[in-house]
């Protein structure tokens, strides 16, 4: 397995654009801070569930939700912030 190339949090803010491409390579980066490892900068292909799920599922779920006229509910709720 390949070493992972570590930067400092200042240098990898400097070198984002270059560490971003890397990253679109394949490359994963460690950003350390005073010497300890805070974060990585991984492929999105390495990280499970990194696709969004549909919304699809959750179509009708809020029915209901408003009251029978929801017109008249959010004009109360709105109406609530005015002075």
């Amino acid at each position: 397995m390949a070493k992972l190339e570590q930067k400092g949090a200042e240098e990898a803010r400097a070198q984002l654009p270059s560490l971003l491409a890397d990253a679109e390579k394949g490359r994963t980066t460690i950003i350390t801070r005073h010497g300890r490892s805070v974060a990585a900068l991984v492929p999105v292909k390495g990280v499970a569930g990194s696709r969004q799920m549909s919304l699809a599922a959750l179509a009708g779920s809020g029915k209901g939700m408003w009251g029978d006229d929801s017109t008249t509910t959010v004009r109360r709720l709105r109406d609530e912030w005015v002075d």
